[in-house]
């Protein structure tokens, strides 16, 4: 019973991720073309709705300075960075600017953070990861004051809040489909994982499910933590694991659920000479993709959307609310999979992955056509 209920799980959160593409936002993607005719009939109604959106009309709600708090549970590993980095540049962008709030993974602190910016009068709210029952209080208090609120990978779900993720859902599917191909449908695996996480505990989700999916393929070895070092402390776990498994064939791969802990495992075995272990990860930055395209990296497969992007996306979903635009509840990114095998031999970064991974990038999410105007203006 506990199988099939688990299978019947993995089959409804697929179907549910498959119907992402579809939820309501600002911005509806079209069909391609069926002709050429028609092709350039799009491409010209783009050059003009491009041209509308530099000179419409602004907001007057949005046409100032905003000042706009940025609460993060932790900003450590190269996500965050980047994360951070698509935040500061689009906001700039607009005109804006960004306090960033870093919690230290300290739940207690960040609620304290999201006070700070609320006595402090901000005009916006993003809030990145956490947890519903330490922010709601003050993500409600919020709402009472007029501040509106934007989160990313948390279970908040008051009214009034629009809460966008990487639909992670997809994301673990897609990594474990190819680790599964990979091995054949059996062998033995390490998975690192911690829970009280909300990305995370979705994400297992789907692991469960896929063990009960595929019964050869067995789990071995568990660990994981999130600290201010989760590579290194990820990097000496795995390092354990590998001298409890020393024979060569006793480990066939590892399925790490986040970036840090991809490349803490990652040196472990490249440092033993355990070269036949595979990697399988999720989230993608400049680094991981230096990790992957080393040398007979055991890193292999990665399921990602682009951090800049996503903080840029969330950025617009709080302008939009500011200029009393209508906007979701929920919004899932895409996400895409990025095997190494479909990189060509020359290093890749995260400005030009998208040339070769299908799919990458949501770059017309939330976006209004006031929003080519507002920028254009404050880039003069």
């Amino acid at each position: 019973m506990k199988k099939t209920a688990l299978l019947l799980l993995l089959i409804f959160t697929l179907a549910l991720a498959a119907c992402t593409n579809q939820q309501p936002s600002s911005q509806t993607e079209e069909e391609p073309p069926a002709d050429t005719e028609v092709a350039e009939a799009e491409t010209d109604n783009t050059e003009e709705q491009s041209s509308q959106g530099a000179t419409a009309d602004i907001p007057e709600a949005v046409d100032q300075p905003l000042k706009i708090a940025a609460i993060m549970e932790f900003s450590t590993g190269t996500f965050a960075s980047q994360y951070v980095s698509g935040l500061e540049s689009q906001i700039a962008k607009f005109g804006g600017e960004v306090q960033v709030y870093n919690a230290s993974n300290d739940l207690s602190k960040m609620a304290n953070h999201l006070q700070t910016a609320i006595n402090q009068g901000v005009d916006g709210i993003l809030i990145d990861h956490g947890r519903a029952e330490a922010l709601n209080p003050g993500v409600q208090e919020a709402l009472d004051k007029g501040i509106p609120v934007v989160t990313f990978d948390n279970d908040i779900s008051l009214e009034g809040v629009t809460s966008i993720s990487q639909d992670d859902y997809s994301l673990a599917w897609g990594t474990l489909k190819k680790m599964a191909q990979d091995i054949d449908g059996e062998g033995n695996i390490v998975y690192v994982w911690a829970g009280g996480f909300t990305p995370m505990e979705r994400r297992n989700v789907i692991y469960e499910a896929f063990l009960e999916h595929y019964p050869n393929v067995k789990e071995i070895a568990r660990f994981g933590s999130v600290s201010n070092n989760t590579a290194l402390d990820s990097q000496s776990q795995m390092e354990a694991v590998l001298k409890k498994y020393p024979e060569e064939g006793s480990i066939d791969a590892v399925f790490a659920p986040y970036d840090e802990f991809a490349k803490g495992v990652t040196r472990a075995i490249q440092q033993a000479g355990r070269d036949e272990i595979k990697v399988y990860g999720i989230d993608l930055s400049d680094e991981d993709l230096q990790i992957m395209q080393a040398e007979n990296s055991p890193w292999v497969t990665t399921a990602a959307t682009d951090p800049a992007e996503v903080a840029a996306v969330q950025v617009r979903f709080l302008y939009q609310k500011i200029a009393g635009e209508e906007t979701p509840s929920i919004y899932s990114l895409d996400p895409s999979v990025v095997n190494v095998s479909d990189l060509p031999d020359e290093p890749v970064t995260m400005a030009n992955v998208g040339e070769f991974i299908e799919g990458w990038g949501s770059p017309n999410v939330a976006r209004s056509p006031w929003m080519d105007a507002l920028e254009a203006k404050n880039a003069q």
